[in-house]
Order: C-alpha cells, then structure tokens, then sequence
C-alpha cells in the first residue's frame, strides 16, 4: 500500500529540509546502535548517515523500487557495505525483518498513511527490548514554509498517542524548526 502522496519534491530541494547527521544524533541514532530500520527510505536522506553512526547494519525499505536504486548508489558511493536495500510494502505485508532484530527504527515523514498504527506496531514488533524509534514529521503548523497539505499532517501529540498505544514508552520530543518535529521512544520489555 503506498503511502499517501505528500508532494514529496525532488531530491534537491528534499535535503535542504534536514540536517541529518544533527538530527540523528539528537535522536539518539549513534554508536551505541548495533543495527537499525529505515521505514520509507526515500532518497536515503537519513540512511547513509545512519549507516555511518551505527555499528550493525540499516535496513532500508522502501515500496518504491527508485528510491531503493539512489539510496544504493550513494552507500556504494560512501563505501558503506551496512546498507541493506528492501523492496517491500511494509504497510501491507510487514518489514520482513525478524522479531526483536533492530535496536532504532527510523520513520520519516510517513504517518499520514493510511495505517500509521499498523507501521508503528510493525516497528514495535522488530525492535529488541529497550530499543528505541525516532519518529520524525512535519510541522503541524500553517506557516512551515513547505510541506504538504495541512489536512494530512499529524500532530506530535497524535504521534505520540498512537506510538504508545502501540506499547512505545517515555516520549521526548524535539523541534527541528522551521519543517519538522521530532520524537523518541522507547520499547520497554
């Protein structure tokens, strides 16, 4: 199941919305992670610097075949041989990875889906105990100089809600003005 279209632009003006390395680092994706899930890859916009903080291997999956392709061009680029491409509805049929397999799941700018519950559970499901998720959207705010339209943005506070029904605990939440928020929690268990 795609995700619902948010107008995402190309590539070039896609990076200049993010400071990757800065928001990974204060989402706490670093060193201390053996292996980690990108959900909704796109351009690898944060997958590469993932794969150069953490120690294990990233997952990045990804339903559209073109994204996959760039984000192995530019790991291939880098050297990095921690890049695992995965073409896969992960909505609809799960990340394919196993149980409790991951340390960080990253999901960027897809909880607008249709199902975001679904992704965050799927992200539950392969993360190891004390394992965390960053979640990182959009500005629920009208004068955010870009980004989709309003009425598919999701609130923090909605994020949230639906990340500890999906059993995540201990929100932290950062701005990452003037585009996008950004929130961390962890699995307890």
């Amino acid at each position: 199941m795609k995700i619902r279209e948010s107008g995402m632009p190309d590539e070039g003006v896609w990076k200049g919305f993010f400071e990757p390395d800065k928001i990974l680092e204060i989402l706490g994706l670093n060193n201390k992670i053996a292996d980690a899930a990108d959900f909704g890859c796109g351009y690898g916009t944060f997958t590469i610097p993932a794969a150069k903080a953490i120690n294990g291997k990233i997952y990045a999956i990804d339903i559209e075949p073109e994204m996959l392709e760039v984000t192995e061009q530019k790991a291939k680029i880098e050297n990095l041989s921690n890049v695992e491409t995965v073409l896969r509805d992960f909505i609809s049929e799960g990340s394919g990875l196993e149980d409790e397999s991951v340390d960080y799941v990253l999901v960027s700018n897809i909880l607008h889906g249709v199902e975001p519950e679904k992704l965050l559970k799927e992200a539950y499901r392969i993360l190891r105990p004390n394992g965390k998720i960053g979640i990182i959207h959009w500005n629920y705010d009208p004068t955010t100089p870009r980004g989709p339209p309003m009425e598919i943005r999701i609130k923090p506070e909605q994020c949230i809600k639906w990340a500890i029904s999906s059993g995540f605990s201990s929100p932290i939440m950062y701005d990452f003005k003037p585009y996008h928020y950004g929130i961390v929690l962890n699995k307890v268990r």
